[in-house]
């Protein structure tokens, strides 16, 4: 099969290509990144060296640019991850996302179906259900969860959703969505609450939690989330939208605290900041579906993960300061100086 990858440069994206030339080295892979700030073509040094890997540097938004590539390669298949992803960042900004995430993902649907690509999967959030209350442990996303969104980056991606949703039923797109928690691992961005810790924590640099910390997130293993979307591609039913969970609920401030631990600080770094604007409560998803239909299950206990994910950053410091010394040191600043 022939796998067009959008995002390929990103955190997800990019385990999702190290996953596929592992599992299904026959296939033949094609990149599509623009090589924004949170893309980095340096965390597919590996992949450029396997002969059935291709890489494109475009937009999504470019139409002409995105047909002539499916013009050229006739791709059999497209899992889309490229997406402006931060909360924060949408606050800020919100018409990058919309551009991105929504007109972006119509642009590939339209590529699809224009040169006759029968697969197109949208990797999704949980994000777009909105939260749940911290009193309520039994509570769960489910996929019939209607959706409400709370940032402008869940609301994009929740209207991307919905567009695939419309493909599917109007043009007859053979299209499947996941919607997944909060993922973690190696190639993380440091503007994310794992990886923002660990490199603030060996720096001795304050680590900072927004409010109490006590928000709670369900946290998934990326490669795990791998698994599930490579099962979703070859066995998801059209149309169908599948939830992929860790069941690994935890709070913010027991992460930084565990953090704090595994490194050896102390938790005299930890800064209280300014909470987010309308910062969702808990996210805790419900993976009864894709268990059932699939057979998916997530392997990786959050312990584990976490302590994987801590011993990659150790063993790859160049990765992550390099990003760090660049424009997202500007970025930090602006976030979190005042707060």
């Amino acid at each position: 099969m022939k796998i067009l990858i959008t995002g390929g440069a990103g955190f997800i994206g990019s385990n999702f290509i190290y996953h596929m030339l592992s599992a299904h080295p026959e296939d033949t892979l094609l990149c599509v990144d623009k090589l924004t700030y949170a893309g980095n073509l340096s965390t597919l040094e590996g992949a450029m060296k396997h002969p059935n890997f291709q890489f494109f540097k475009t937009d999504i938004c470019d139409r002409g640019a995105i047909y002539a590539i499916f013009e050229a390669e006739k791709p059999d298949a497209v899992v889309h991850f490229a997406a402006e992803s931060h909360v924060d960042r949408s606050i800020e900004d919100p018409e990058i996302f919309l551009r991105t995430n929504i007109l972006g993902t119509q642009v590939l649907m339209d590529a699809c179906l224009k040169f006759g690509t029968k697969r197109f999967h949208q990797v999704s959030t949980d994000e777009v259900y909105g939260d749940l209350p911290l009193d309520r442990p039994d509570l769960l996303f489910t996929e019939e969860t209607p959706i409400r969104a709370s940032s402008p980056y869940s609301a994009s991606k929740a209207s991307a959703d919905l567009l695939v949703g419309a493909y599917h039923r109007t043009y007859g797109l053979n299209a499947t969505i996941s919607r997944c928690s909060n993922n973690y691992g190696p190639y993380h961005f440091p503007e994310k609450l794992i990886p923002l810790m660990i490199a603030n924590a060996l720096a001795d640099k304050p680590l900072p939690v927004y409010g109490e910390g006590l928000n709670v997130r369900d946290w998934l293993y990326v490669e795990d989330h791998c698994r599930a979307i490579d099962l979703i591609l070859r066995g998801g039913r059209p149309g169908e939208v599948y939830n992929i969970g860790g069941h690994n609920e935890m709070r913010n401030i027991d992460i930084v605290r565990l953090i704090c631990a595994s490194l050896g600080k102390p938790e005299s770094l930890i800064t209280y900041v300014t909470d987010r604007k309308g910062h969702d409560l808990r996210y805790a998803i419900d993976p009864t579906k894709i268990h059932r239909e699939l057979g998916w299950l997530p392997e990786t206990r959050f312990e584990d993960g976490l302590k994987k994910t801590i011993d990659w950053y150790l063993s790859n410091r160049d990765w992550w300061e390099a990003i760090i010394s660049g424009e997202y040191r500007d970025y930090y600043e602006r976030m979190y100086k005042d707060r």
